[in-house]
């Protein structure tokens, strides 16, 4: 099921500026905070340097104001950087909530970087960072499916073929005949959401949810038989 949203309900579900979960996922780990701190630190001695060299007085109050804004880089980057993503997610037309089946999943070990270090014997060793991501393929009885990726969690143990997810696509044609783009999933059955970044204000994502299901007209239609996952494994596999 696929249903067109207008763009303020666009709008409201990705807002422009970050969300809480937002702020929360690019504030990142210590040595985040670190390099965020470390930044701030650099930015603001510069602005110093540069008004005690230049012995500049006429912009003294926009050089003063530049360098707080610098020395508290720490605390609004991650405010910025997730306005920024929301603000390329927003930049599509149109979007719809789908309502659809899990069709697949599996689980990955996926290279995030590499590091050059050297071992006790002094050898050059290069260590690769990885981490493991859970895929999921879902799909309707019209036959449109998408693939979604986001790190492996313990909840995901939840997750199975057959259950039903719903989540928000974007697409720049009026009919969504072309889906450019889609955000986190949300599985209703097991209340959990399956993401890499929070896109979603959830509260109001729900909330619409729920009306849909309460719709007459927007029931979902009697189930085919679901297909057989081209992967047949169980978690213990993993």
């Amino acid at each position: 099921m696929l249903v067109p949203l207008t763009r303020q309900k666009f709008e409201q579900l990705i807002p422009l500026i970050a969300t809480g979960s937002q702020y929360k996922y690019y504030w990142g780990k210590f040595p985040d905070f670190l390099q965020r701190l470390l930044i701030s630190v650099v930015a603001a001695a510069i602005v110093l340097i540069i008004k005690v060299i230049l012995r500049i007085v006429h912009f003294g109050p926009i050089i003063f104001l530049v360098g707080l804004t610098g020395a508290f880089y720490w605390l609004w980057g991650p405010v910025f950087w997730a306005s920024i993503r929301n603000a390329k997610c927003r930049r599509y037309k149109y979007s719809g909530f789908f309502r659809g089946r899990i069709l697949d999943w599996w689980i990955t070990d996926e290279v995030l970087g590499k590091q050059e270090t050297v071992n006790t014997r002094g050898e050059l060793v290069i260590v690769e960072n990885r981490e493991k991501r859970i895929n999921l393929e879902v799909g309707d009885e019209t036959g449109f499916t998408a693939q979604m990726q986001a790190p492996l969690k313990a909840d995901h143990r939840a997750i199975a073929t057959g259950q039903r997810v719903e989540m928000l696509v974007m697409s720049n044609r009026t009919d969504l005949s072309r889906i450019e783009d889609i955000s986190e999933i949300f599985i209703p059955g097991k209340q959990l959401w399956v993401n890499d970044y929070p896109y979603l204000r959830r509260d109001l994502f729900m909330e619409m949810s729920r009306r849909l299901r309460e719709s007459p007209d927007r029931r979902e239609p009697r189930r085919r038989r679901p297909r057989e996952p081209r992967r047949n494994r169980d978690w213990e596999d993993y």
